[in-house]
């Protein structure tokens, strides 16, 4: 149980890092170009805060792909910046909600800071442990989640509690980073991602 605490600390410190210093040096990409990257379209960040481009983090353009109809509420598990969320709250409309729930305060308060500049009154921000999510149970219209699984040993809880906090017909979309074989031996060390 010590390893995962540590796991957790180091991995809450370096999200946190990426809020407060979005141009530093990270272990994993940052920033609108990374975003650019994974297909978001430039017209669609164009749109979007600085505070929740400077910092995105995720693995995919989860927010994009997603079957998000209006009026839905919508659970962006490990929201990080907001960008996901902004996203989503924009498609469901005046009549939906989003949830961003992130174990960062750092991540929290820039999720929040790009809500208030962008006016979207229908997402709200908390800070929240994936495997103890602070929902309702069936709550949950659409569930986003842009790459935590990896980073978080506590998966079977995660989805414990998504099924727990989805509506029945809910849809969960989600995206994490997978290795389709080993990595070579000279690329993978002992050292720690996060360390």
């Amino acid at each position: 149980m010590v390893e995962v605490n540590k796991l957790r600390s180091m991995v809450r410190d370096a999200y946190s890092a990426a809020a407060e210093a979005p141009g530093g040096t990270h272990a994993f990409p940052v920033g609108r170009e990374f975003a650019a990257s994974l297909g978001y379209a430039a017209e669609t960040l164009a749109g979007l805060p600085a505070a929740s481009l400077e910092a995105f983090s995720g693995v995919s353009n989860v927010a994009m792909i997603a079957g998000i109809p209006a009026g839905a509420t919508v659970l962006d598990l490990g929201c990080g910046a907001g960008l996901d969320s902004l996203l989503a709250a924009r498609r469901t409309g005046p009549r939906g909600r989003v949830v961003g729930l992130d174990f960062s305060a750092a991540m929290v308060g820039r999720a929040r800071a790009a809500a208030a500049e962008a006016g979207a009154v229908n997402a709200m921000f908390c800070q929240a442990d994936a495997e103890r999510l602070p929902l309702r149970d069936r709550s949950i219209d659409v569930a986003l989640v842009n790459g935590i699984f990896n980073l978080n040993p506590a998966r079977a809880s995660i989805f414990f509690e998504l099924a727990r906090v989805l509506r029945v017909g809910g849809e969960v979309y989600a995206a994490e980073l997978v290795l389709r074989q080993p990595l070579p031996p000279d690329t993978h060390t002992a050292a720690d991602w996060f360390a």
